[in-house]
């Protein structure tokens, strides 16, 4: 599968903005959304080819989000990768089990994250 388009939820206007300067650099299409619920919706409208969460957010946490998505008939084709701070051995195991398909902590490596995203 080829990626074209990224949505990046993260509530963190420093961290959105980094991630768009990085993968729009690399020419992929950036879309951003601040919370869980927007990324949901964004997801559903827009269907991205891979969508990068930040798990602590207000209202609906990245972990609730991507098991939407992730078991949604809508969006569950969509790979999610989570980008956090939580960078406890638990919080992975967790991220991986609401159905993401790999666990970055921060502050991301922009090699390794572009390694993954080549690698879907």
């Amino acid at each position: 599968m080829s990626i074209k388009k990224i949505l990046v939820v993260d509530d963190s206007p420093t961290e959105r903005h980094a991630m768009l300067e990085l993968l729009s650099k690399h020419g992929y299409q950036v879309i951003t959304a601040e919370s869980g619920e927007e990324g949901i919706a964004k997801a559903k409208a827009e269907l991205p080819d891979l969508v990068l969460m930040d798990v602590v957010m207000p209202g609906l946490n990245g972990y609730q989000a991507t098991r939407t998505l992730t078991r949604d008939e809508a969006t569950k084709h969509i790979p999610v990768i989570v980008c956090t701070s939580k960078g406890q051995e638990t919080d992975k195991i967790w991220g991986l089990r609401q159905g993401a398909q790999d666990y970055l902590v921060k502050p991301v490596n922009s090699e390794e994250l572009l390694a993954k995203i080549a690698a879907l």
